[in-house]
């Protein structure tokens, strides 16, 4: 049974657009930051001291910002936008300057993935031009390593994760498709590891444990779906939790693979127990769609928050520090 809903430890007001995409960057020795992405273009850098915006990034041409990430530096900010750029930053010392951008021809809502394969060099995985592609390049040198496209028509490339496994292998890569199919890649071979039909409409989002190699998948529908890798990297469908009201926008795993959030269509946040997924609490605040949900990356657990952006326009930060701590 879920506990009634508590009330945010804060908002942050004034993105002035729907918050598509939000990232925290608090673990260095500087100020704890929360960086969000709006509809609007804006990339506001708020400062969770104060809770005030300390920088705004006019970005992308005014086009919709799709997602944020930083490099381990946290002095990089990379965003992507509707403009089919994505974009690195310099935002050391309180600059702001735009370093380079790659364009990566897609027009849907795919967010990138990002992996660091040394402190100087990264991959990026993106969405591409054709429907079903997905171009794999490593920065800052924009070589093209890879495109991968599967041999049958899955529809447009919608959520994306890479990662680098344990074993020594090259990297691997997730992909949700327009219908509904989960698709494993490994990068290196080109080649397709495992496929999953996991929903009945186009897979919106998704969240990876690679520790635990488990993951789970949201849709238009009302039903999240998890799965797994087994040992010979064959996806496996497991359990389904249902919802009581379809569209989840977002997932998010919390850094201590505890707790997962959702971002729901019907303007709520909902947390799970990550081990069982087992309901915990269903946060009750914006007044339009949840578009997004971060954890806070704190060393301090005690610090941990989570956050929530909006379509209307607002980021809610709450504490889940107890939340589930010790229980599936």
């Amino acid at each position: 049974m879920s506990r009634p809903s508590p009330s945010p430890i804060y908002t942050l007001r004034g993105a002035g657009g729907p918050l598509n995409t939000l990232h925290f960057s608090c673990q260095g020795e500087g100020t704890p930051l929360l960086f969000s992405g709006s509809g609007k273009g804006a990339i506001h850098i708020w400062n969770l001291n104060s809770r005030r915006a300390e920088k705004i990034i006019e970005a992308h041409s005014g086009n919709s910002v799709i997602w944020v990430s930083t490099l381990q530096s946290a002095d990089a900010l990379i965003s992507q936008g509707r403009d089919m750029q994505v974009c690195r930053w310099d935002v050391s010392e309180g600059r702001s300057e735009l370093v380079e951008s790659v364009w990566t021809g897609s027009v849907g809502f795919c967010q990138c993935s990002l992996l660091e394969t040394s402190p100087a060099n990264y991959l990026l995985a993106c969405a591409g031009e054709q429907t079903e592609e997905i171009k794999i390049i490593e920065l800052p040198s924009k070589t093209a390593v890879c495109t991968l496209v599967p041999e049958e028509k899955l529809g447009m490339v919608m959520c994306l994760k890479l990662w680098q496994p344990d074993s020594g292998s090259g990297p691997l890569l997730l992909a949700g498709y327009e219908n509904g199919s989960l698709l494993l890649w490994d990068v290196t071979q080109r080649s397709k590891l495992s496929q999953v039909k996991a929903h009945p409409e186009p897979v919106m989002c998704m969240t990876f444990d690679t520790t635990s190699l488990r993951g789970v998948s949201g849709s238009s529908e009302k039903m999240l779906s998890s799965w797994r890798l087994d040992g010979q990297r064959n996806l496996q469908l497991q359990d389904c939790v249902t919802l009581v009201n379809p569209g989840v926008s977002q997932l998010c795993i919390r850094m201590d693979r505890k707790l997962l959030a959702s971002a729901g269509w019907d303007h709520r946040i909902r947390v799970f127990g990550w081990k069982k997924l087992r309901p915990l609490a269903v946060l009750q605040y914006h007044t339009d769609m949840v578009l997004s949900v971060a954890f806070s990356d704190h060393r301090d657990p005690r610090q941990r928050v989570l956050a929530a952006g909006s379509k209307d326009q607002r980021i809610s930060l709450w504490s889940v520090y107890n939340e589930g701590a010790d229980t599936g």
